[in-house]
């Protein structure tokens, strides 16, 4: 539970369907004053249902496995995703084995996502609602978590759910909040602020084209992703360029033209796509709001190699490749390199650090 109105109007309809439910709430991230208001909503919110609640301190796991990697992944010129990591760990992870304790059968969440089984085997499924769909984020949860997850708000709308929510529970209008959350939930503004804290963020550097040359400057490199076409300046004239690569060794960044951001090949690493996948053409998405694409997926090994039909444009290192199947989500990984290979010259993004930084 977080206090909001998905989880507290997911813990409604369990009670109303006759189960017997536990509200606990999550510590994960260092924001006490958020987590004293989050508490304070779920303690209500369990009164007024008639349930039991507890709080479950993750801080230090959620520090360790979580925050600290997020930080490292921006330092090594990476585009982080932290909720792909706390989902299998923290919530479906250590959250499952409280629920364990408590002799729960099921762990449920006001996620937008759906459990539906495929020839005996249940999967994380799209939301009817697309405009909310999560299960992007839920791609890497093991089998016996997958197994008890109950997603009681997957077949509804978020606009109903909200207004039904406030209608059982007018309460819940009244409750102290914050805006709700996109993705990730430690960052209020933005990455940066976080990343200021422990490194030297504000550090000016240079911005170089394909060639080498340099073209710009820019305001240090952890301000960037790829795909970025923002917050740096090219000198003289020219058309739109984006943000190719990351140099975080040089504090450089490479850019170029639309066309040459183009990718049609992803390496990722495999974290939870069967070892028995045989390969074939399915949709995948690389980023949480990004539209599908046509893929020719196969698994050789540790890896996921996925060839695209189309070009992709601002695939970035440390972002989630997840392979879809219809609405049902099949595995994926974490992407490690992206490239342009349809004119046999690859060019991925840890080669052109290796290249201009002359490793």
């Amino acid at each position: 539970m977080s206090g909001g109105v998905d989880s507290s109007y997911c813990a409604h309809l369990l009670s109303t369907q006759g189960y017997e439910v536990i509200g606990f709430y999550l510590k994960l991230h260092n924001k006490e004053k958020k987590h004293q208001i989050f508490i304070q909503n779920c303690q209500k919110v369990a009164q007024h249902l008639g349930i039991a609640f507890e709080v479950l301190d993750l801080r230090e796991a959620f520090k360790q496995n979580v925050y600290d990697a997020f930080i490292q992944s921006y330092k090594e010129g990476q585009t982080p995703n932290p909720c792909t990591i706390c989902n299998p760990l923290m919530k479906f992870g250590l959250g499952l084995k409280k629920a364990d304790e408590l002799g729960c059968d099921y762990i449920a969440t006001g996620h937008y996502a759906q459990i539906k089984e495929v020839d005996g085997i249940k999967r994380i499924a799209k939301a009817v609602d697309d405009t909310k769909d999560q299960s992007y984020f839920l791609y890497a949860l093991k089998q016996d978590a997958i197994d008890r997850i109950l997603f009681p708000l997957g077949a509804m709308y978020k606009e109903d759910v909200k207004k039904t929510a406030l209608s059982l529970l007018p309460f819940l209008g009244t409750l102290q909040t914050y805006k709700e959350s996109q993705e990730i939930c430690f960052v209020e503004d933005s990455y940066i602020d976080i990343l200021r804290m422990y490194e030297k963020v504000d550090n000016q550097g240079v911005v170089r084209d394909s060639s080498g040359k340099a073209v710009g400057t820019h305001k240090g490199y952890m301000h960037y992703t790829i795909g970025k076409r923002k917050g740096f300046s090219v000198f003289g004239s020219h058309e739109p360029h984006y943000v190719k690569a990351i140099l975080p060794k040089s504090n450089e960044i490479i850019v170029g033209t639309k066309e040459e951001l183009a990718i049609d090949s992803i390496k990722a690493l495999n974290k939870s796509l069967p070892q028995a996948f045989s390969g074939g053409v399915y949709d995948i998405k690389v980023r949480y709001r990004s539209v599908p694409l046509k893929a020719h997926i196969t698994l050789q090994g540790e890896y996921i190699h996925a060839k695209l039909l189309e070009p992709a444009y601002g695939v970035a290192q440390g972002q989630a490749l997840v392979v879809y199947q219809g609405d049902c989500v099949l595995g994926g990984g974490e992407i490690l390199e992206a490239w342009q290979d349809c004119k046999n010259t690859k060019t991925s993004h840890k080669e052109q650090v290796m290249q201009h930084e002359g490793i």
